[in-house]
């Protein structure tokens, strides 16, 4: 981090970029976050001139399309943004030799493996949103630094706990997904290990979520009993919900992704996730949640 004098932070309104943010500002450094409004990132002349006016040393890539439903629909949109998109600030970053980090996700695999995900393994995305990720890394290889994560959640914006939290205080019945298996992963982690990564000159593929690894359905239990909620909760299979939402995009059934390369690399280890989700606990209370 010490050689990053000029850092730019895209898709700077999201909650991954509040973290980003956080984790430098505690290094005493500071960084240009910038929204959409701020800079549209599929805009080729508007990065140019973004470049130009900030000469960044780093770039760290939290604009994405994340409607994955919706990119079944709007595959050009979610290849522009998640895709092309990457691929004019990787150009731009090799003209200004700066250093890119670009984040990816799990669903760039097909779930059908029954041991966590390695960088190395083959991908075969199911869903249009996971083609646009996978094009987005070839897009930023082979000089930037690729981080894939998973079921990520955090103070800053929506997520998954919160969405569940807002239902139960209503005392709706919840029905979740029982069948599908993954990790998931505190912004602030995935901060923290992002610039433990930098430290260490990382480059290519990692893989950076919370140890351990939950369905959905005990995701949310977890959730209840960390906030002290109670609702009816109810488990459905995969299968059963494709049913109801025949529109949707097909998710991974296993996506847990093996943390060992990061680990490796950096001398840092990933907590549990359920450690990790109480302190999100304490941060969203602070904040009034």
């Amino acid at each position: 981090m010490a050689l990053f004098d000029s850092i730019l932070i895209t898709g700077g309104k999201g909650m991954l970029a509040h973290a980003l943010n956080r984790a430098i500002a505690a290094r005493a450094k500071s960084a240009s976050l910038l929204g959409h409004q701020d800079l549209d990132i599929s805009d080729a002349d508007a990065v140019a001139a973004t470049f130009s006016r900030h000469r960044p040393t780093l770039v760290l890539n939290c604009a994405a399309y994340t409607k994955v439903d919706k990119a079944e629909e709007e595959i050009d949109r979610a290849n522009a943004v998640n895709g092309a998109a990457v691929g004019i600030l990787a150009a731009a970053c090799r003209d200004y030799g700066a250093r890119l980090v670009h984040y990816s996700t799990d669903f760039v695999f097909d779930g059908t493996k029954r041991e966590p995900y390695r960088p190395d393994d083959a991908t075969n995305p199911r869903s249009a949103y996971g083609r646009s990720k996978l094009l987005g890394e070839q897009q930023a290889a082979p000089d930037a630094l690729i981080i894939r994560t998973a079921w990520l959640y955090g103070p800053g914006g929506p997520c998954f706990p919160r969405t569940m939290i807002q239902v139960a205080r209503q005392k709706k019945p919840l029905t979740v997904v029982n069948d599908q298996i993954g990790s998931p992963t505190f912004t602030h982690d995935l901060a923290d290990a992002t610039l433990h990564l930098l430290d260490a000159d990382a480059r290519g593929i990692y893989h950076v979520v919370n140890n351990g690894s939950v369905s959905w359905f005990d995701f949310t239990k977890a959730v209840l009993e960390e906030f002290d909620e109670n609702t009816q909760l109810s488990p459905i299979t995969s299968a059963d919900w494709k049913k109801t939402r025949p529109d949707s995009a097909t998710r991974p059934a296993y996506s847990v992704l093996d943390v060992s390369a990061y680990q490796q690399k950096t001398g840092h280890h990933m907590r549990p996730w359920r450690q990790a989700l109480r302190d999100y606990r304490l941060e969203v209370a602070r904040d009034g949640f």
